[in-house]
């Protein structure tokens, strides 16, 4: 608990200052005295050899500056009415999320959160309980979906220890994405507030309105509190559930898929935006290394400008190619016949750079491939939409396989081991890139290749395991979301 105090603190001091606001806002609403500025009370301008003039301009300055202190003050509470107005508005319309504390956490089990039936679901909730809240948490998410998905996870464990009302979260808008998508474009608002009704600990009685302006990396991955714990994968899990449109077209891929047998979900990150910015460009002409490095450029929240390509590639830092995820795939002894979703955006280079993905493997589809051009128009140019029909079919594969270690590829690899251990293949690109160089100079045998690449992937096949903790490096130490152990039966962890 002492931990998660100290996470918090920075946020309240942060805060202060929309404190004391609206600790002075309140006191005019209650009708305490509000003091004209200075400049009313500066001396007037008057003909001191008429003393008759003098006080009738003086009583009429005084009504005239009462006039206006009272005008002043009936604004501020009209302001303050009006506002208050507009805070109920909004909490009924977006259903404003009461939290609870979980005394009996039950786990609903479905892909992509969607798929036990509802009458079941409410059946297992908790009666709501009458309750004061100590303020309301504002959140504006920020990042793309699988970002903001685990931030809010994170926010609603906040808020329940908090003891505070939780407004349906603001997505972010001015991400690179440019999508304009909000909550509930992509999660099911109802199911989200439904599923969490029950809650405790007061915490933050001083404070009506605090706002967190990023979700993202607010809770640490270990050493909170077991029932925190237990609560951030019951929101991941149970109450992030997409949205019905998002939901019925995710399935629809996934019964069309399962119809021509097993898949393969690859997450294949070889998009524009993701070679910019990691400065990755193996395999690239020379126009496009010059394209990606002044895409770089361009964007000023990417601080770093000049990248050794070469040298982040060996070190593992780079997304694989997908002549590198070709033969990685095929000397871990995947079918040929194999179906490969490609769960991605457009891949860098087109076709040109899927010729060797695509003859090693044929039944290679995507969605666009899949659904007649009608089904995804309502989702066109709204980027997050679109990852959440990835997301969902990428959590439903036979296979998973994620060619780098992103967001998605991190919350994704959570939700099937939380599903029971679904077969996530954890590509590790620096061992690839190894072998892939070692093999293409000519140092080892198809053989050989094939045999260190599948020795190298031996305990990285979303087997049961323990999060790794590093003390005091958070950003070294395994993702909460990507293996949420506490959520997982004792049975399923191993040493």
């Amino acid at each position: 608990m002492e931990q998660l105090n100290k996470q918090l603190e920075e946020g309240f001091l942060l805060h202060h200052h929309h404190e004391q606001r609206l600790i002075n806002h309140r006191e005019v609403a209650n009708g305490d005295k509000l003091e004209p500025p200075e400049s009313y009370n500066e001396k007037p301008y008057y003909d001191d050899e008429k003393p008759y003039s003098k006080i009738k301009l003086m009583n009429k300055l005084h009504f005239i500056n009462t006039m206006k202190a009272e005008k002043m003050k009936n604004a501020v509470v009209s302001k303050l009415r009006i506002a208050k107005l507009r805070d109920l508005a909004l909490q009924f319309i977006s259903m404003l999320l009461l939290l609870c504390v979980l005394f009996h956490w039950k786990p609903l089990r479905g892909g992509g959160g969607g798929d036990v039936a509802d009458s079941d679901f409410y059946k297992s909730l908790p009666p709501e309980r009458v309750y004061e809240s100590n303020g309301y948490l504002m959140i504006s998410s920020n990042g793309g979906l699988n970002q903001m998905r685990s931030g809010i996870c994170d926010m609603v464990a906040i808020a329940r220890y908090l003891n505070v009302t939780l407004i349906v979260p603001q997505l972010d808008n001015t991400s690179f994405w440019n999508d304009q998508s909000q909550f509930a474009d992509i999660f099911n608002v109802d199911y989200f507030i439904e599923s969490l009704r029950d809650e405790i600990l007061p915490r933050i009685k001083s404070f009506d309105v605090l706002h967190l302006t990023k979700s993202d990396a607010r809770l640490a991955n270990n050493g909170v509190p077991q029932e925190v714990q237990k609560l951030r994968c019951r929101v991941n899990y149970q109450a992030l559930r997409f949205a019905s449109p998002i939901e019925k077209l995710a399935k629809k891929i996934v019964r069309v898929l399962k119809r021509n047998g097993p898949f393969l979900v690859l997450h294949l990150r070889y998009e524009m935006d993701m070679l910019a910015f990691s400065g990755c460009n193996e395999g690239c002409s020379a126009e496009e290394i010059r394209e990606l490095t002044a895409m770089r450029y361009a964007y000023p929240w990417w601080k770093v400008k000049e990248i050794d390509s070469e040298k982040v590639r060996r070190e593992g830092l780079c997304p694989l190619t997908p002549e590198e995820t070709t033969m990685a795939l095929r000397a871990l002894d995947v079918d040929p016949k194999i179906q490969i979703y490609i769960a991605a955006g457009d891949i860098y280079g087109g076709e040109r750079r899927l010729a060797s993905l695509r003859e090693a493997f044929p039944r290679l589809v995507k969605k666009e491939t899949l659904l007649p051009e009608k089904d995804l128009t309502p989702f066109r140019n709204h980027s997050n939409q679109m990852a959440a029909l990835d997301y969902h079919v990428a959590v439903e594969a036979d296979i998973f396989a994620p060619t780098y270690g992103g967001n998605m590829a991190k919350v994704v690899e959570g939700h099937r081991r939380f599903l029971g251990h679904r077969k996530t293949i954890l590509l590790d690109r620096k061992a690839i890139v190894g072998l892939v160089d070692r093999y293409k100079n000519g140092d080892m045998s198809w053989d050989e290749f094939s045999t260190a690449m599948k020795e190298a992937h031996s305990d990285k096949m979303g087997q049961p395991t323990r999060r790794l903790e590093i003390a005091g490096k958070p950003k070294d130490e395994d993702y909460f979301y990507t293996n949420p152990q506490e959520c997982l039966p004792d049975h399923h962890l191993q040493d």
